[in-house]
């Protein structure tokens, strides 16, 4: 759609409508060509130095000094042949983004020599400040050591920006005393915890069995949006979503935006992010548009959860930048435009073996099915036992927007288990006095082989409104954000899980040493669950008011507010949960929920002053120049002595327009007292709830009235790119 208003901005958005694409390259020639892993490692380490770092990779062996020089040294070699001068540690801290400080290989020696140099200490630590970073009072201002540690885990790479290029290296982030800052140190503790709950119990069914793989394929959701657009408009620049803006006559209803044609500026954008993401070794497969205009979608092949994040993160980082490059804006906010489908990023949750086994797909025979059951009922039981949790990890001031509304999930946490599989459970569940006898036969009286077919994905219908959703061979979370770390989800994820599988194998070694067969204990155990899970379980409409009421009657929580849902985190209950598995202290949890309170605070704060800003500086003037124009033309109308009713329209429109002003006027300034007595509140909860119910209890009420507005003033005069400008990409 043409920009008629806003003329020079659009000449300016057009200069450059292709950028960059393939070159007729394939995929395959770009992947991991900035990435140092694979044949590049062999090519550049020594066998001793390579046999160290793969142990450490595969098993988590620590690497000892002396191997990381030698990986240190290899690594600058091949960095240098990139043409790099500089090295970070990259990481993720609670800022919900990431962070790296350069530092140049270039030093110089005692004796005035210059070298370039890059040794082992420089690989495995750095020393940022931890306490400009937030850290929910484990550091004080005064206090600023922190700590990067190198995870060799995830491999360092090139990271291309301007002309310069810099080697990246994964790392987590601590406090001086230890306590994790970011999100990969839970993370990998959290792989940790699951794997070694995983493989005891897959042990009694395949002895084989060493490692469990936790693998995750995240759908990125986004909008892409006119920068110079974007640029005209405060609230997006300060807030990723527009606080004012009436929707426009033409939105998603006709649904000829999803899977439609992408538009040719997005395409070459799109070209020119993927082969970026490419060379950084992020496999993306799919791309397409969403429902809503200018919404758009891109997914990679499943990866290990650890290495996933981290793209993911990095992916954030690059489309932001090429966007740039293509005087576009990608919006990553959970719920930028009013009126249409907000952006999620779906997290693909499953668990594999080292045998080559998805435990949540079913197999071809008794044995793998009933492992494929028990890994299934116990996630189930695992998200109902510790649902409040996993509504605490998608919490957030965006997420409050999208949960519930326009396809996204409810905040009300269930799980879709699908048609076939919800049969299955119930039978097993009905067998309350019917003992277990003998395997064969449990198996052949459940007929489990028959109900559950290979290709089970083509047999389960898929739950668009199901916040936790069984596709086929993994779990969807569907409730995460399109601008959170995916790595907080997936923490909490792993951790309960891992904590449902330790008590399950107690119990099943309990019946065992009182003389039951094994898997007569397991399927006794399995039962149990079923009918303790239970109410997690649904299979209907999750937007429908009788789902919600229902939901209230089987006990299920419906925290529809960040701070509510945050208090999850620092109950007892949590506390034991994370300090028995090792993923977090009592401390650390609780500096964890004041941060995102205090995130929470911040952003509806920003909001509030955004929102004010733009009502007193664009929208109020606008209206007022407008409210000028209708006097002058009434007062010239009554000076032709035509009579009243010759400008009766001006009139009554004259009043509409200065009911709204005073509307605005009025409500503003209602806002910023709230603001101030929230302000005063030293406890941060209970300013966080009063920013939630109080302040933000303003936005609505005025920009009801600002976009009445929008619809009265004349186009010519109106100071904002409207939804219409912004959301139809040409």
């Amino acid at each position: 759609m043409s920009n008629l208003r806003f003329p020079a901005l659009q000449e300016l958005a057009s200069e450059e409508r292709k950028v960059n694409h393939y070159n007729g390259k394939r995929v395959t020639t770009m992947l991991n060509s900035h990435v140092f892993t694979g044949r590049t490692i062999r090519e550049y380490l020594s066998d001793e130095a390579y046999k160290s770092l793969m142990a450490s990779i595969k098993a988590g062996a620590k690497i000892d000094r002396k191997m990381a020089d030698q990986i240190a040294a290899g690594m600058k070699a091949w960095a240098e042949e990139h043409g790099v001068t500089h090295f970070s540690h990259w990481f993720q801290p609670l800022t919900g983004g990431t962070a790296e400080k350069h530092d140049s290989f270039f030093t110089i020696k005692s004796d005035g020599t210059a070298i370039e140099l890059f040794d082992g200490d420089a690989l495995i630590q750095q020393e940022p400040d931890a306490s400009s970073f937030p850290n929910g009072g484990i550091r004080a201002t005064f206090e600023a050591r922190g700590y990067t540690a190198w995870d060799p885990s995830s491999p360092a790479f090139i990271m291309e920006s301007g002309y310069g290029k810099t080697l990246c290296i994964p790392t987590i982030f601590i406090a001086y005393n230890g306590e994790s800052l970011d999100y990969k140190a839970p993370l990998i503790k959290s792989v940790a915890a699951l794997d070694k709950a995983a493989v005891e119990v897959c042990r009694y069914f395949d002895k084989n069995v060493n490692k469990v793989t936790i693998t995750l394929g995240w759908e990125q959701e986004y909008f892409v949006v006119d920068e110079s657009l974007a640029n005209a408009r405060p609230d997006l620049l300060m807030c990723g979503r527009t606080l004012l803006g009436h929707s426009p006559a033409k939105g998603q209803q006709l649904e000829d935006h999803y899977f439609g044609s992408i538009p040719e500026r997005v395409f070459a954008f799109m070209q020119d992010f993927e082969q970026e993401a490419y060379k950084l070794g992020i496999p993306l497969r799919t791309r397409h548009n969403e429902v809503a205009p200018g919404q758009f979608e891109c997914a990679p092949i499943f990866e290990e959860v650890n290495i996933a994040v981290d793209h993911n993160s990095l992916l954030m980082d690059i489309m932001a930048k090429v966007a740039k490059r293509h005087k576009l804006k990608v919006l990553f906010h959970e719920k930028p435009f009013k009126g249409v489908n907000g952006s999620g990023k779906h997290n693909n949750w499953s668990l594999a073996t080292d045998t080559g086994v998805n435990l949540l797909a079913p197999g071809k025979t008794p044995r793998t099915n009933l492992m494929f059951l028990t890994f299934f009922v116990n996630t189930i039981k695992a998200v109902h036992d510790y649902a409040d949790l996993l509504r605490a990890a998608i919490a957030s001031a965006g997420n409050d927007h999208r949960l519930g509304a326009n396809e996204a999930p409810p905040a009300i946490i269930s799980v879709f288990a699908g048609t076939y599989l919800s049969n299955v459970l119930d039978e097993i569940e009905s067998r309350v006095k019917e003992k277990f006898s003998e395997q064969d036969e449990v198996i052949l009286k459940l007929d489990i082989h028959k109900q559950i077919p290979e290709l089970l994905m083509d047999n389960t219908d898929r739950n668009r409104t199901s916040p936790f959703a069984f596709t086929g061979n993994k779990f969807e979370f569907r409730a995460v954000g399109s601008a959170a770390n995916c790595g907080s989800s997936m923490t909490i994820l792993n951790t309960i899980v891992a904590q449902t599988l330790k008590e399950f194998t107690k119990e099943v070694d309990a019946l065992i040493a009182k003389g039951e067969k094994k898997e007569i204990a397991i399927m006794h155990v399995l039962r149990s669950y079923i009918a303790q899970s239970k109410k997690i379980r649904f299979e209907g409409d999750n937007y429908s008011e009788e789902w919600a009421k229902e939901a209230e009657k089987r006990g299920l929580s419906n925290f529809k507010t960040t701070p509510e849902a945050l208090n999850a985190l620092i109950t007892d209950s949590a506390k034991e949960l994370f300090i028995s598995n090792g993923i977090f202290s009592a401390r650390e949890l609780e500096a964890r929920h004041e941060i995102m309170l205090e995130e929470y605070i911040k952003k509806v704060q920003i909001e509030a002053r955004i929102l004010g800003y733009i009502c007193t500086n664009h929208i109020l003037p606008a209206a007022i120049n407008y409210q000028n124009v209708l006097i002058e033309n009434v007062r010239g109308l009554k000076e032709l002595s035509l009579g009243e009713d010759s400008f009766r329209a001006q009139l009554n429109l004259l009043k509409i327009v200065s009911n709204h002003i005073q509307e605005i006027n009025d409500n503003v300034e209602a806002m910023i007292e709230a603001r101030k007595v929230a302000n005063n509140n030293s406890n941060t909860h209970e300013r966080a709830e009063m920013y939630c119910h109080q302040v933000k209890a303003y936005f609505d009420k005025i920009r009801y009235h600002a976009d009445k507005l929008e619809l009265i003033i004349d186009d010519k005069l109106y100071p904002l790119p409207k939804y219409r400008e912004l959301l139809f990409l040409r």
